[in-house]
């Protein structure tokens, strides 16, 4: 019989729901106070007034970096012909890599069946740049300027040796799919900055040359078994930045509000009945979406820029798409605040044809990182901006397939590879750990990626150690169950 005064789709949920559930089900008094807030004035939910969301536990110490722009090169740049200088190999060139460097590493099945490993030198001249000393490719002439600003960790390593794993490892802190990325993360535990615009956003670029594009999928920016408000939020390079975010034709904005006003009552209504949180995300992604039709067009209007900042980061910026233009929208992001920018670039996957593929990737990237960097330190923001930059792994010294002195393909390479970061907290002018002459093996300051997350959230204001969600029983954390380290020499 039905209890009176109980809807009847809240009585049916809680008769099927397990013993677990029902505990659960206590902590949406929470969601039910934070519906509150979507009623507040925007000027009540600004930047000023403090973070909106996150816990209230958090950060656990004052943070270096409030925001972030990670630039995902996909595919795996190739450490020894950009950063990684290794003059020694030319007098290997076309010799076998020795058994007693590879030590029985397992290989992809690119290059599993080949019968030799052919030494291939990097083909690009290397020099020395900055205080610092740092040796780079001839091949980022602007980036070189700027090498003091930046922190080179020379010691990255992983397990994983296959795209999908390796990027999803990189993004989530592990190899398994469906786990929360970064982005989310930093969204679930420090809240937004700016009610206007979504916390967490992400720009796929398109690299001038597409010889071999790997697959860039949603998953990467879900929010896993967070809320999926958290979600990384996908601003496009052409048409409406993201989808529906204008009105139909003949639907004037008066009858849009009213529209989600009604939704926003019945949605209130389902939730204090049924109790599920994802109908607290649902309302909240409406708001916020509605406040998006004026703050977006704004934020991805690039005319009011003068011309000299198209001089600092090169006229590709006035290409809607272009990497170029995918970080100077980063920075305009984080001038408003947005939390978390992540954007993508493909194509570092040379399995062949470096010669004709990698001069055309660094082109794409030298420049604009040259003008992120002078640019945020020019206004004041570099200080609080955390900007990541690297592939996934990195790539083999010997060749796949053919080798010549002018050409030369590389596969992937799990055991060592570089990244570099700068602002937000991080030693300019820092090279991090060493590798062996044939940048095979790290020989010093080895890196995991967990150890690189915890430095991440530690910059950020946050013990890796104390950031979890439950899930299925689980306290999951970005670092997961292992011992991660903060890589100490690494901060400022």
């Amino acid at each position: 019989m039905q209890s009176p005064n109980v809807h009847p789709l809240f009585e049916q949920y809680v008769r099927s729901e397990t013993r677990r559930q029902f505990f659960r089900r206590g902590g949406n008094a929470l969601g039910t106070a934070a519906l509150a807030s979507l009623g507040l004035p925007l000027a009540a939910q600004g930047s000023d007034s403090g973070p909106i969301g996150g816990l209230g536990t958090l950060p656990h110490f004052p943070p270096k970096a409030k925001r972030v722009i990670y630039l995902h090169m996909v595919g795996g740049p190739s450490q020894m012909d950009l950063f990684d200088y290794k003059p020694q190999m030319n007098e290997w060139y076309d010799k076998d890599l020795p058994e007693s460097v590879r030590n029985g590493q397992r290989l992809t099945t690119m290059t599993s069946g080949q019968t030799r490993f052919p030494i291939a030198p990097s083909k690009y001249k290397f020099a020395q740049h900055g205080q610092c000393g740092m040796w780079l490719s001839e091949l980022l002439p602007e980036t070189a300027k700027v090498v003091d600003d930046m922190c080179f960790v020379r010691s990255m390593h992983t397990e994983a040796i296959n795209h999908e794993p390796a990027i999803t490892l990189m993004q989530t802190g592990n190899m398994v799919t469906g786990r929360p990325c970064i982005g989310s993360w930093m969204s679930y535990g420090l809240g937004s900055l700016n009610s206007n615009l979504p916390t967490f956003v992400v720009m796929v670029a398109q690299p001038t040359n597409t010889e071999q594009i790997q697959a860039i999928s949603a998953r990467l920016w879900s929010s896993g078994c967070l809320p999926g408000e958290h979600a990384g939020v996908s601003f496009r390079s052409s048409g409406d930045p993201i989808l529906y975010i204008n009105n139909p034709a003949g639907v004037p904005s008066e009858v849009r509000r009213k529209t989600l006003d009604g939704l926003k009552t019945l949605n209130e209504m389902n939730f204090r009945a049924v109790g599920d949180p994802e109908i607290h995300t649902r309302i909240q992604q409406y708001e916020l979406a509605f406040r998006m039709q004026s703050s977006v067009p704004e934020l991805t209007s690039i005319a009011s820029e003068p011309e000299s900042t198209f001089e600092l980061y090169g006229q590709e910026a006035k290409k809607p798409g272009s990497y170029a233009n995918s970080v100077l929208l980063a920075r305009r992001m984080v001038e408003r605040d947005v939390r978390f920018v992540q954007v993508y670039l493909n194509n570092w996957d040379h399995h062949g044809n470096v010669n004709g593929r990698l001069p055309s990737q660094c082109k794409d990237v030298d420049r604009a990182n040259y003008g992120l960097i002078t640019d945020l330190k020019a206004r004041g923001l570099l200080d609080s901006t955390l900007i990541i930059w690297g592939g996934e792994f990195g790539r083999t010294i010997y060749s796949q397939g053919g080798v010549s002195r002018d050409n030369y393909g590389r596969d992937h390479h799990p055991r060592c590879f570089t990244m570099w970061m700068a602002g937000g907290g991080i030693k300019g002018g820092v090279i991090h750990g060493e590798t062996d002459d044939f940048s095979y093996n790290i020989v010093k300051d080895p890196v995991h990626i967990h150890d690189f997350h915890a430095t991440i959230l530690h910059l950020l204001g946050i013990d890796h150690e104390r950031l979890s969600f439950r899930n299925q029983g689980l306290d999951l954390k970005l670092t997961g169950v292992e011992p991660a380290k903060v890589v100490q020499p690494l901060l400022a």
